[in-house]
């Protein structure tokens, strides 16, 4: 086979679009041993075909089975994530709830004594506690007498500031007015020179 030729049919190889006949050529001419320079990578490929077994064609159903398997893995797949979920969901609840029960029966809560069966004791009782907070608000709130004391004090301050910034104000006006008559009676004296 001459080297154009060859080379023809190895880039229409390469690219997918020989024939069969023309791959039988390649094959017959590569299974031979007198192969020009260069090609032996070819030699190689060809040399494979020719030892490999034949592939069979599938058969008619055999797309159909692929799909399938694939679709009847893909369901086994999903169902068993559920499962998954429930399995977590229920151990962390089962978890939760042994908490919990451990909590109740290693801390017993204690009994609450706070019923009385005479009625005098209770309101007695009743009273000594009612005693007690009063006594705590009140040195509570006399603890904020000072804070009360300061807050007077700003507010009497907020007051000069305030007189302090009308006067300013009112200073800040007259120079404005004093400096706009100025300013009319420079334009008419402008004005006059003018003329």
């Amino acid at each position: 086979m001459k080297e154009e030729r060859l080379k023809e049919l190895l880039e229409k190889y390469y690219n997918g679009d020989t024939s069969l006949s023309e791959e039988e050529d390649l094959r017959k001419y590569f299974s031979g041993d007198d192969i020009l320079d260069g090609y032996e990578a070819e030699k190689e490929i060809f040399s494979h075909y020719s030892c490999a077994d034949v592939i069979p064609v599938p058969s008619a159903d055999f797309e159909e089975r692929i799909k399938k398997v694939v679709y009847d893995t893909e369901k086994n797949k999903s169902s068993i994530s559920v499962r998954k979920r429930y399995i977590y969901i229920l151990s962390s609840a089962a978890a939760i709830l042994l908490l919990i029960g451990s909590y109740f029966l290693f801390f017993p809560q204690p009994k609450q004594e706070d019923t009385f069966s005479d009625p005098k004791l209770a309101y007695a009782e009743t009273m000594r506690i009612l005693n007690e907070v009063s006594v705590k608000l009140n040195k509570g709130t006399q603890a904020l007498k000072p804070i009360g004391k300061i807050q007077i004090a700003t507010l009497t301050g907020m007051r000069s500031i305030d007189r302090s910034a009308v006067i300013i104000s009112k200073n800040l006006k007259r120079i404005k007015l004093f400096e706009q008559i100025s300013t009319n009676e420079n334009q008419i004296n402008i004005r006059n020179n003018n003329k």
